[in-house]
């Protein structure tokens, strides 16, 4: 045992350093024949290891980004040839894959139907291909799972910078798709508008086929060594509140229809007699308390003093999808790295008492979003945490004049 943990140290120093020396400036051509000879014996695991001790040791989440694509050229042969964990119809990492398979086809329409436009440049190839590009965005499900669900269980077994690195990958994608989606609203003739669309759709295309490879070769496997049955019971619990792509779920997966995944549970308080929880300006029940929020014309997320998630409202139509995986979560880590920044700032100035509340206003998919974080301060004025209130103002934003009557 000593000398296979030896042994795996050895060619993890070895992968580390010609990834280094890729960073530094050697094609991939010339590091090929070693990394073949390493990753003969080295698994999906170990690789991703390299990039968690890489980021570790100080290289940047951008720079092990910009390597992806030449990890995944070298890896690419080593990797397929190793046989891939067996999954059941039902399992995450099966529906995962479906996904995987069935977005290819959809990609490929829309780039046929690009070709079409730019060779015709006529209504109905340009509708086709609008079209082909909202059916490839329902792809963003997948992705939504893969932050929301699988994520944080990983980092429950300290594997964070890989995740973090792909969750950088995937706001890439969702910015060259707003891109494509720009460059089909107001279209030009010409060869300047073919050039813009190969701008936009060429990189977007490489970034989600180099995706899937990585997720297939690297990060499923992976996840199935680290995970527990009990934690992708979790997983498959709350898939549904994100939803999926293309495809539904198996029913063979878990075995035993009697199983359930263990969720986070509110626990139930003493409260007075007729079980009803003491409020500021009254009483009510756990299930009434449950209902309101539920029914609340806006989206609810706390975090507390330390930074960590505690609560988040399950409206109908939330706008910003939650997980109930989110729940003890570092605030952090539950947005993307070019987010972090601006929200480290916001808990700071609470914190600090520079500022009691930030807001925002985005426009997304034909919905306006009115955003707030306020600091929740206790009767001493002390910080006691953060609460965000998210809400589609569209509709307000047109209302005009009055209505006192109620209509029929």
């Amino acid at each position: 045992m000593s000398e296979y943990i030896r042994n795996s140290e050895q060619r993890k120093e070895i992968l580390k350093r010609l990834i280094r020396e890729l960073h530094e400036g050697k094609s991939v051509e010339e590091v090929r024949g070693e990394f073949a000879r390493l990753l003969r014996d080295a698994g999906a695991s170990e690789i991703a290891a390299v990039e968690q001790a890489l980021i570790a040791e100080g290289l940047p989440e951008n720079e092990v980004k910009r390597l992806c694509d030449v990890h995944v050229a070298v890896f690419r042969e080593s990797l397929e040839a190793q046989p891939r964990p067996e999954a059941v119809p039902g399992h995450p990492v099966h529906t995962f894959r479906a996904e995987n398979e069935a977005v290819v086809p959809v990609l490929e329409e829309l780039g046929r139907a690009l070709d079409a436009l730019k060779a015709g440049h006529k209504a109905a190839e340009l509708e086709r291909a609008r079209q082909a590009l909202r059916r490839l965005r329902e792809y963003e499900k997948h992705y939504l799972r893969k932050e929301n669900l699988l994520f944080p269980f990983l980092e429950k077994h300290g594997f964070s910078g890989p995740s973090r690195v792909m969750w950088a990958i995937h706001d890439d994608i969702r910015a060259a798709w707003k891109a494509l989606e720009a460059a089909l609203t107001a279209p030009m003739d010409g060869p300047e508008f073919d050039r813009q669309l190969d701008r936009a759709f060429l990189p977007l295309e490489k970034m989600i086929r180099e995706m899937i490879v990585k997720e297939e070769n690297i990060l499923f496997p992976t996840s199935l060594e680290k995970l527990s049955h009990e934690e992708w019971l979790a997983i498959r619990d709350q898939e549904p509140t994100i939803g999926y792509c293309y495809v539904q779920p198996g029913d063979l997966w878990p075995p035993h229809a009697a199983e359930t995944a263990v969720s986070p549970v509110v626990a139930e308080p003493s409260g007075p007699p007729e079980g009803l929880i003491p409020l500021q300006t009254g009483a009510l029940s756990l299930a009434e308390l449950n209902l309101i929020l539920q029914h609340l014309p806006v989206d609810l997320t706390f975090v507390d003093k330390d930074d960590r998630v505690r609560f988040f409202s399950q409206t109908r139509e939330r706008i910003f999808p939650r997980a109930a995986t989110v729940i003890g979560r570092k605030v952090q880590q539950c947005h993307p790295p070019a987010s972090i920044q601006k929200v480290q700032r916001i808990l700071d100035d609470f914190r600090a008492g520079r500022r009691d509340r930030a807001e925002f206003w985005i426009q997304m998919q034909g919905r306006f979003i009115y955003i707030v974080y306020y600091a929740v301060r206790d009767e001493k004025g002390e910080y006691q945490g953060t609460l965000e209130v998210t809400q589609d103002i569209g509709r307000l934003r047109e209302l005009q004049g009055e209505r006192r009557l109620l209509e029929d």
